[in-house]
């Protein structure tokens, strides 16, 4: 054990890596607790509602980032010398005004949707209402996503990592306690929505702390504004693609069953993202690296990052979802008894992710190297795949169905993304 300390200590990148996997861990341990506190004093159907609000502004949230929370590290990436501190406030100041005028844009969209027609479609009408006051929010949702891979970029990736996965839980578990307290639980959704104006501001508030103690300034030129959207657009429909893949099934359950069965299903994801967990925190780690290794046309160093990612996801993702799907019944029941309803969906996820873990980081590879483009056409095919195998197998397998829909379509572009990156580059982002 003392060998194996010793050796995690002296490669950087495997300690980063552990040490953000840690913070994710606490992360996941923190929403856990919070996820079990809601199905322990909260109604399926409030809970469903909170889901369905959390997955529309995901999609709608990916929209108004135009990709600037991903592309912020692949700026950075290019960013050299003295350039590099001015560069990043002149990119980040585009960015932010980037992020406001789509907020604008987006709201009055959704302002201008006939209200009726979407009440109806849902059978809710309380659902215009409160897709209008998600969009109201979305500026302030947007700039602390965009912060948050800020402080990355800025080296202060433990930072980042508390934000992203623990620190922004905070003000709606804060607002769940009250509700419960004061009886007012149907408020949920509403108080999740406003804690993202807490965290916007208090994140911009470290970011200009951080910029203070560094040299250069705002008006310092980096990137233009053209180049900025030029090259964060095609992140942003395929982060777009991506929550889009996780919110067909939440929108179709919703047509098809009701708000209790959102919330089965979204517990069964919730476990399910301990194994993208693991991809996630790994490819964090290694994406300015793949971008400057990429730039600096260093293969060997480029091959080397790319395999030890790809054997290090395996080794953390495997003993994981081997746990999970032995004691999948277990883990459902610390939810409450009705969410064991949702053992066999789970089981199908745990599969597929566990399928889809051997694929290592292509995804991040395809947007660090410039590929954002190709990467967007193969999501695309995956979300159309996505839509019709949800809307064929929910209305008759309801949350199985969903999962199943999930599965196939996140197999497929992983396989098609690293045969792809092999084709172009000769990199093999699978296990090998």
């Amino acid at each position: 054990m003392r060998y194996f300390l010793q050796k995690i200590n002296k490669d950087a990148f495997v300690l980063q890596s552990f040490i953000t996997l840690f913070l994710r861990v606490f992360g996941v341990v923190v929403l856990f607790g919070f996820t079990l506190f809601l199905t322990n004093n909260y109604e399926p159907k409030i809970i469903g509602q909170y889901d369905f609000v959390r997955s529309f502004l995901f999609v709608i949230g990916s929209i108004c980032l135009l990709g600037c929370d991903q592309s912020i590290l692949y700026f950075k990436g290019r960013l050299n010398g003295s350039n590099l501190e001015g560069g990043l406030k002149n990119t980040y100041k585009k960015m932010v005004l980037l992020l406001f005028a789509m907020a604008i844009i987006l709201f009055l969209i959704v302002l201008a949707i006939n209200k009726e027609w979407i009440n109806s479609y849902f059978s809710d009408p309380e659902l215009y209402s409160i897709l209008l006051k998600s969009t109201g929010i979305l500026f302030f949702y947007s700039l602390t996503v965009l912060n948050t891979e800020v402080f990355r970029a800025l080296e202060h990736l433990y930072v980042a990592e508390l934000f992203r996965n623990t620190i922004k839980y905070f003000p709606v578990m804060f607002g769940a306690i009250l509700l419960l307290f004061y009886g007012k639980e149907s408020y949920l959704a509403e108080v999740f929505l406003l804690g993202f104006i807490v965290l916007a501001v208090v994140t911009t508030a470290i970011i200009f702390y951080y910029f203070s103690k560094m040299d250069g300034n705002f008006k310092q030129e980096s990137f233009s504004l053209k180049e900025i959207t030029l090259k964060s657009y095609p992140i942003a429909i395929s982060g777009m693609a991506m929550f889009l893949l996780l919110s067909f099934d939440i929108i179709f359950l919703k047509k098809y069953r009701d708000d209790a069965t959102v919330a089965y299903y979204s517990v069964a994801i919730k476990i399910m993202t301990m194994l993208t967990m693991v991809i996630l925190t790994v490819n964090i780690t290694i994406s300015a690296k793949i971008s400057e290794y990429f730039a600096a046309n260093n293969t060997l160093e480029l091959n080397r990052i790319i395999r030890k990612s790809a054997r290090l996801i395996f080794i953390l993702t495997l003993p994981s979802a081997l746990f999970m799907f032995f004691f999948s019944e277990y883990l459902l029941h610390f939810f409450g008894e009705n969410y064991l309803i949702a053992k066999e969906t789970l089981l199908i996820l745990i599969v597929g992710q566990g399928l889809c873990s051997i694929f290592g980081s292509a995804s991040v590879y395809l947007n660090m190297t410039g590929r954002q483009t190709v990467f967007q056409q193969i999501l695309i095919v995956a979300v159309i795949i996505n839509f019709v195998l949800n809307r064929m197998l929910v209305p008759r397998y309801g949350m199985n169905g969903a999962a199943i829909a999930f599965v196939c379509s996140s197999f497929f572009w992983n396989f098609i993304s690293a045969i792809v990156i092999y084709r172009k580059d000769k990199v093999k982002v699978f296990l090998n």
